[in-house]
């Protein structure tokens, strides 16, 4: 038993080691590769290509042009809806907070597509209600300010989640007492509410920046039509055109991207340092504004902003998936469900994408599932700094842009594996190893957070009877758990079906994802098979959502991200 058991803990002597192999795996080797892969290029003399390369200092423009502005407009969207459905009596906040995080959970490509079909002078929708731009009008989309517009719809959530928790906490009792003194709602939110949300604000900033600098989806269908390049595109299209200098530019193309996300974390570490934002005494958000007669304002104002941020672009999608050719104004004589027939039994291609994403997802969720709960286990009866630094190998994956995540594999699996001789490039198998390693963080945080509430008087009850660990794991530990497992799978599942970033480098001929789908039917032209594709994705996406929220009441707080 003691060779089974720790000295003093409940835990197995194997358990720990066993998940400090599978970071190993899953985060420290694959960006160890990158860095080796880097460094031999700058040795080898490969950087002055590289730099000297007129279309590497264009993308790295764009990208962080489009990356600031879209930052700016999810902050004032973000900002807004937080400060808004938090300390405000509007009503409807439930509603509102669940209809303005979708955006997030749609993949980008369907944004963008979407967008393109509400817009422009061949839109159907508007050709439709006969409010279309003259043809031969520009398509406003196709252009950074186009990008970046986009990249704020997708990422306001981001910033309006990191918000939230924030003002979840502000000083009940301070607010309470600046009224008492006679201080004006206007003066509390100035004096008080204002610069306690910094830290939200800027964390909001920072995770909206870094998501911005690694999106693959919306500058692909927005970009590249109109030779607007960013730094994942550009990747892409490195990949596209291989060549023997291939794997050492895109390793320090990947090094760029890197290198401009941790600059975006390291301002916003830089804003925080030396400021002290603790808050003593109560907390909670129950310290509401009453909006009196400006409800009937900023209500119907949050309305028309999710219209369109959602309706509209949902609708001008089903448009053009109901008309046979993208330009075609729908009407009943257009009206034809031929693209769904296609997509759905007759496109092998789109049949095998489904499979794929399904598999992979659910495969993903699963694995992940086994293992975040053993790590979950592990981390929190552990409070030593080997344990911090585990749990921060865990998020570095999660935290990179998805093409820097897709390019480490790439350079793992390149080459058959040693001894083994076992080649996953080019196979169903890297891409799931990838998800493994990039979804890792967003399976541990509900089951983490669920170990947290757990009585530890319990399972040392089942020790001290002679329960060993699994016996444990079983009658005591998983059943209590569970809801927030189950939020853990659904999660993943929802996050790994919809994804693109990274199964746009790792996919070959079979193993296409619904996100390569996508992009491949529209960039080949198929916009109404596309268009019909994309809102199956986005009623699976609701569907899956709506199952999160009727196990809320059962899961840790802060499990479902809309919800108090």
């Amino acid at each position: 038993m003691q060779g089974y058991v720790r000295a003093g803990s409940s835990q197995p002597a194997w358990l720990f080691p066993l998940i400090i192999l599978v970071v190993l795996i899953l985060s420290v080797l694959p960006l160890a590769r990158l860095a080796v892969v880097g460094i031999a290029a700058l040795a080898n003399g490969g950087v002055s290509a590289v730099l000297a390369d007129p279309a590497l200092w264009s993308a790295t423009y764009y990208t962080i042009v489009t990356a600031i502005l879209g930052t700016v407009i999810s902050l004032v969207i973000g900002c807004a809806f937080a400060f808004l459905l938090t300390l405000t009596d509007i009503r409807g906040k439930g509603l509102l907070s669940f209809l303005f995080v979708l955006p997030m959970m749609i993949p980008p490509q369907v944004t963008a597509l979407a967008w393109v079909q509400m817009s422009g002078p061949s839109s159907p929708l508007l050709k439709a209600l006969h409010i279309a731009p003259p043809l031969g009008s520009p398509q406003p989309l196709y252009s950074v300010g186009g990008i970046a517009l986009l990249y704020g719809v997708q990422h306001a959530p981001l910033v309006y989640l990191a918000l939230r928790a924030g003002l979840m906490a502000q000083p009940r009792d301070g607010v309470e007492a600046a009224r008492l003194s006679g201080a004006s709602s206007f003066s509390v939110f100035r004096d008080i509410i204002l610069p306690l949300s910094l830290p939200g604000v800027i964390a909001g900033a920072a995770i909206s920046f870094v998501s911005c600098t690694g999106n693959f989806g919306i500058p692909a269908i927005l970009g590249i039509p109109a030779s607007i390049y960013t730094l994942p595109t550009l990747i892409f299209s490195k990949f596209s055109a291989f060549t023997g200098r291939t794997f050492g530019e895109v390793a320090l193309l990947s090094a760029i991207i890197a290198i401009i996300s941790v600059a975006g974390l390291a301002i916003q570490d830089r804003a925080l340092r030396g400021r002290d934002y603790r808050v003593l005494g109560l907390s909670g958000a129950t310290a509401t504004f009453d909006l009196s007669g400006w409800k009937y304002l900023f209500a119907p104002l949050l309305w028309v902003i999710l219209f369109f941020m959602l309706a509209a672009p949902f609708f001008a999608l089903l448009a053009g998936a109901l008309v046979p050719a993208y330009g075609v104004p729908l009407t009943f004589k257009t009206m034809s469900f031929n693209a769904f027939h296609e997509i759905l039994f007759r496109q092998a291609v789109t049949r095998t994408a489904f499979v794929n994403s399904l598999s992979l997802a659910a495969g993903t969720a699963m694995c992940l599932l086994l293992v975040t709960v053993l790590s979950a286990y592990a981390l929190t009866r552990r409070r030593d700094a080997i344990s911090r630094a585990v749990s921060s190998l865990i998020e570095i994956p999660y935290s990179l842009p998805g093409i820097v995540i897709a390019v480490c594999f790439i350079l793992v699996f390149a080459a058959p594996l040693p001894v083994l001789n076992i080649t996953f490039y080019g196979t169903i198998w890297i891409i799931l190893i990838a998800y493994l390693s990039s979804f890792f963080a967003v399976s541990l945080k509900p089951v983490v957070s669920a170990f947290h509430q757990l009585d530890p008087a319990l399972e040392e009850a089942a020790r001290l009877s002679g329960a060993g660990f699994f016996r444990r794991l079983r009658d005591i530990i998983v059943p209590l758990i569970a809801p927030a497992a189950g939020a853990s799978v659904i999660l993943v599942f929802l996050i790994a079906c919809n994804e693109l970033t990274i199964s746009a480098l790792l996919w070959s001929a079979g193993t296409q994802t619904l996100g390569v789908a996508i992009y491949n039917l529209d960039d080949s032209g198929s916009s109404d098979l596309a268009s019909a594709l994309s809102v199956l994705i986005v009623l699976m996406v609701m569907v899956m959502m709506l199952l999160l929220e009727l196990l809320a009441k059962r899961l840790p707080k802060g499990v479902v991200p809309w919800r108090s």
